[in-house]
């Protein structure tokens, strides 16, 4: 018999439901990061070809992107707790299997399977986190809480990892993924009831859809990588794009035209959910396209070595873990709204400051790290709140894997735009010891062009998403 889930009054009472879902979000920031690190290693141990080392973090990415929005309906449908706990046994079992692993193959193959964990778990815990009470400043709170642990796993991720590596072997970083999941079982088990069945939809599964929606994601995280691997100059890349807007266009016509769709547009289409998606997109174009490009500029541009690059990033990792203080008093003195615009706007300030001035000096580099790391802090806490505003509470699940695939997606296209522009701008290897003086001129206008062309499209994205907030007076919550 499942139980009504009891909205709860304050974050204590609610420790050991928080302590769950921030051990499934903490998964998800660290597991690539640390896996970094080892790269090297495991290509060496393996014998893997650069291909099959890009797979290892690239089939985690595009399984986790295209199938987000598929269990976020099914969750929706038959629970969110069942789904969850069902993906953290599954996240178990793969990391478990990397004790076993003896080549490339076998290794992409366990990180596909837990990208298909991370695709059942990771939308669940905004929307578990959202649900657990009625208060919007609880829930901002809460969901606070949640990304402030996995950030700091994100932060601690490659210097943890590269520790680790020292004393241990490689499977060791990905075998730690057991007690995050058992713990996050045990903690989502006894702190958060099943799902009331009057919060579930009982609407039949719009297969077609879910089909259309996970090969258009899935083109869609694939094509930049293309770009960016073969060049625009290749027929790959864009014959993938074709196809990715080819798959968009259908799923559209399908969701309008279906019964019982996979994603209701008139739900996206209001401005709470299509101004936070807007916003989420913006800070995914920037914070992909900067911090590709930093890294390269620090290391190649300036000749940092790798630990000096590493500090030198510091700023935004520093604001990324100790600006969860600061979400909440901001958010209650500006409100919902006015925080999700503001915070976006920073972002796209920060990505112009880097355009324009980056290239003078260090100092400049730190300012636009910061106000990017700032904006970011609270956008992806206030505009993924509001989206979950925006939808009735039967399709709360399928909101936060929305919020999670436009960043996905948009995170590639950042990194799809700066790496076209290098490869058209940039003459010779990246990689080279010693550039010539025209590579370095080529280099920075590659860097200021890349940047300008995310600021711009940034921007856009912002300033739709500011007039969608324009509209929320006139605009009914829907039913």
């Amino acid at each position: 018999m499942q139980t009504t889930i009891r909205k709860v009054a304050s974050l204590r009472e609610a420790w050991v439901a928080l302590a769950g879902l921030s051990a499934v979000f903490l998964f998800e920031m660290l597991d690539n990061s640390i896996l970094n690190v080892a790269l090297p290693t495991i290509g060496r141990e393996l014998h893997a070809s650069t291909t099959a080392l890009q797979w290892v973090t690239g089939a985690y990415a595009v399984v986790f992107g295209g199938l987000m929005l598929a269990f976020g309906a099914v969750a929706d449908r038959f629970g969110r707790r069942r789904v969850m706990l069902a993906g953290l046994g599954l996240l178990a079992a793969a990391s478990l299997a990397t004790a076993f692993v003896a080549t490339a193959e076998q290794l992409v193959a366990v990180r596909a399977a837990m990208g298909v964990a991370a695709a059942m778990t990771t939308p669940g815990s905004m929307a578990l986190a959202f649900r657990l009470f009625d208060d919007d400043g609880l829930r901002v709170r809460a969901i606070t809480i949640v990304s402030t642990v996995g950030l700091a796993g994100l932060a601690v991720g490659p210097t943890a990892g590269g520790f680790v590596l020292a004393v241990a072997p490689w499977q060791v970083l990905l075998l730690v993924n057991v007690p995050i999941a058992v713990l996050a079982m045990i903690c989502v088990r006894a702190g958060i009831a099943a799902d009331d069945p009057a919060g579930l939809h009982r609407d039949p599964v719009d297969v077609a859809g879910a089909v259309l929606g996970t090969a258009t994601i899935v083109l869609a995280l694939v094509a930049p990588t293309l770009f960016v691997d073969e060049g625009a100059a290749s027929w790959g890349p864009w014959a993938a794009t074709t196809a990715a807007v080819a798959g968009a266009v259908l799923f559209v016509l399908r969701e309008r035209s279906a019964r019982y769709p996979l994603l209701d547009l008139r739900l996206v289409a209001h401005p709470l959910v299509s101004s936070g998606l807007a916003f989420k997109a913006a800070a995914g174009l920037a914070t992909a396209g900067m911090g590709y490009l930093v890294t390269l500029q620090l290391q190649l541009d300036w000749g940092w070595p790798p630990a000096l690059a590493a500090a030198g990033l510091l700023p935004q990792v520093v604001v990324l873990v100790a600006g969860g203080a600061f979400v909440n008093p901001f958010v209650r003195r500006a409100g919902l709204e006015r925080a999700a615009w503001l915070s976006a706007t920073t972002v796209v300030a920060g990505l112009a400051v880097y355009g324009l001035l980056g290239r003078f000096g260090y100092v400049f580099v730190a300012v636009a790290l910061v106000l990017v790391a700032a904006g970011i802090r609270v956008v992806g806490v206030v505009a993924g709140t509001n989206v979950l505003r925006g939808l009735p509470e039967h399709r709360t699940t399928i909101g936060a894997a929305l919020t999670d695939t436009a960043t996905e997606v948009t995170s590639g296209i950042g990194i799809a735009v700066t790496g076209t522009v290098l490869a058209a701008l940039f003459t010779g290897g990246l990689a080279t010891s010693a550039w010539s003086p025209q590579q370095t001129a080529q280099f920075r206008e590659a860097v200021t062009t890349a940047t300008l062309t995310l600021t711009v499209a940034a921007a856009a994205l912002v300033a739709w998403g500011f007039l969608r907030t324009r509209r929320l007076a006139a605009t009914p919550e829907p039913a």
